[in-house]
C-alpha cells in the first residue's frame, strides 16, 4: 500500500488541533498533517494574515518541505479550509507544481457562487461576539474565561477578515483529481443544491457525503469521515 500525505485546513477560528484525534483513525499509511495558520497555538507570535494570497503560500510551502516535488498528497478542508484549498489549487496549478491526488471539500459551497458577503469582520465587538456565538463552533469554557476568549475573537474576525475579502480569479481551477464533497444535513452554509456545483470544477470522479448534523457536523463524526478518507486514499493506484 502506498504511503501519503494529507494536509488539513482549518475553518474560520479553527486550528490544527480540530484534527488532532485523527491521527489514531487514520490507515497507518497516511500521515497526517493538520495545518496551523499563522497567528495561533504554535505560531501566536506571527501576525495573522492579510490575504488567502498570504495562507495559500503558507500551505505550498508547507506541502513542499512534507513532500518534496514528487510525494504524494491530499487535502482536506472544512468552511474556509474549503475555499483555501480551492484557491491552493489554482496556485498550484499557475506555478505549475504537483496537484494533490484528491481533495475533500466540506462545508463550504465553491467559488462560482456569489453570495453578499456579510462583512462581519467590519463589526463592533459586541455585535461580532453575538454573531461568532450564532455561528457556533466557539467552545463553550471560552465564555468563562475573557482573555482566552478575547483572543479566539481576534482569531475569528482575522479569518473572516481574508475570507470575506476574497476574489476567486477570473478562469476557474479545472482538476485533474477525483473529489469528495461533504456537507452537514442541516448545515444552511452548504445546501445540497449549492455543494453540487462542485461538480463543475471535477475532470474526474466527484462523490458526495452527507451527515446528520450542521456547520460543525465533522465534530462528531470522525470515524465516519476518517473511514471515508481511509477507503478514498488507499485504494491501489490505477493503472
Amino acid at each position: 500500500m502506498r504511503n501519503i500525505n494529507l494536509f488539513c485546513l482549518p475553518y474560520a477560528g479553527g486550528s490544527a488541533a480540530v484534527y488532532s484525534k485523527w491521527s489514531k483513525l487514520l490507515n497507518n499509511a497516511i500521515r497526517l498533517h493538520p495545518f496551523e495558520m499563522a497567528g495561533r497555538a504554535g505560531r501566536h507570535r506571527e501576525p495573522f494574515y492579510n490575504s488567502m494570497q498570504e495562507a495559500v503560500e503558507d500551505v505550498i510551502a508547507l506541502i513542499r518541505k512534507e513532500c518534496g516535488d514528487s510525494g504524494d498528497y491530499a487535502v482536506w478542508g472544512h468552511s474556509m479550509g474549503s475555499i483555501l484549498a480551492y484557491e491552493l489549487v489554482c496556485q498550484l496549478q499557475k506555478k505549475n507544481l504537483k496537484q494533490p491526488v484528491h481533495v475533500f471539500f466540506s462545508g463550504r459551497y465553491p467559488p462560482s457562487i456569489a453570495k453578499e458577503e456579510r462583512n462581519l469582520h467590519m463589526l463592533p465587538e459586541p455585535e461580532f461576539e453575538e454573531e461568532a456565538v450564532k455561528l457556533g463552533g466557539l467552545p463553550q469554557n471560552l465564555f468563562r474565561i475573557k482573555g482566552l476568549l478575547k483572543l479566539a475573537l481576534d482569531t475569528l474576525r482575522a479569518d473572516y477578515r481574508i475570507l470575506e475579502t476574497y476574489k476567486p480569479g477570473t478562469l476557474e481551477a479545472r482538476f485533474d483529481f477525483d473529489i469528495s464533497v461533504l456537507a452537514g444535513k442541516a448545515d444552511e452554509l452548504a445546501e445540497p443544491e449549492d455543494m453540487r456545483k462542485w461538480m463543475n470544477y471535477c475532470g474526474r470522479q466527484c462523490k458526495f457525503y452527507y451527515f446528520d448534523g450542521g456547520h460543525f457536523y465533522l465534530h462528531n463524526h470522525a470515524e465516519e469521515i476518517t473511514r471515508i478518507i481511509n477507503n478514498t486514499l488507499c485504494l491501489p493506484k490505477r493503472r
